[in-house]
């Protein structure tokens, strides 16, 4: 039996809409060129968006490594990995200053520390499904202590997995993704409040860049992440 047209005007539309992300795609990609013509291996690149956060993925690894952060709690230092997080974040721009106040005040008080320490251990090496450490994630720093601006944004959700294992988790900041999608082709489902749904269509769209720009040999999820902020952020507006 044939196609219905139905079928067909399906199809085509699903066609179309997959000719102009590819279109919007590479306008992306060019855009991106231009402004760092040797892709994610050049010098102006690694100066102005990779450096610095591999910097602090580095010291990461050098401060609050799985072997040192289950040490700590086994020791009881809960304020002390909270401090070392918080320092480790400080050195970045990734959050603004808001959040950044929102966190330390989030983790003053031991209550709040312990619950942020053990926490994120089970976030980034815990067992179970990625969905379900990123939602018992989400609720975790939700019930953190706030003292005025609110704890659960995405970027704080999404910061610390960031720069601790790149090449699983990205950062979102939620306007500047949103505008890169659009501009991208990407249909992204933003929802403010940070749940899995979200963070799984995000990974989706770093994948689907990931497999765009595979030529430009992306190493892991900084890559992508500078790459959607060139889209979306006025820093590099055409």
């Amino acid at each position: 039996m044939g196609k219905s047209k139905s079928d067909n005007e399906r199809e085509a539309s699903r066609a179309g809409k997959r000719v102009q992300a590819s279109a919007s795609a590479m306008h992306c990609r060019r855009k991106f060129l231009r402004v760092f013509p040797k892709g994610f291996h050049d010098e102006k690149y690694v100066a102005w968006e990779r450096g610095y956060k591999w910097e602090a993925h580095e010291k990461w690894n050098e401060m609050l490594n799985r072997a040192t952060h289950r040490q700590l709690i086994h020791d009881g230092e809960f304020a002390e990995i909270a401090a070392r997080a918080v320092r480790i974040e400080s050195r970045t721009n990734l959050l603004f200053s808001f959040e950044k106040m929102a966190l330390r005040d989030a983790v003053k008080t031991p209550a709040g520390a312990r619950a942020f320490a053990e926490g994120l251990y089970e976030f980034l090496y815990g067992a179970g499904s990625a969905e379900r450490k990123f939602e018992r994630w989400c609720e975790v720093v939700g019930a953190l202590p706030r003292k005025q601006t609110r704890v659960l944004t995405w970027p704080l959700i999404t910061v610390f997995g960031f720069i601790a294992q790149p090449e699983t988790h990205i950062f979102l900041k939620p306007n500047v993704t949103r505008i890169a999608a659009r501009e991208y082709g990407f249909d992204f489902k933003y929802q403010s409040r940070p749940s899995w749904d979200t963070y799984a269509n995000l990974l989706e769209f770093a994948e689907t860049v990931r497999s765009d720009t595979r030529d430009l040999k992306p190493r892991d999820m900084i890559d992508i992440q500078s790459f959607i902020w060139v889209q979306g952020s006025d820093e590099y507006e055409e």
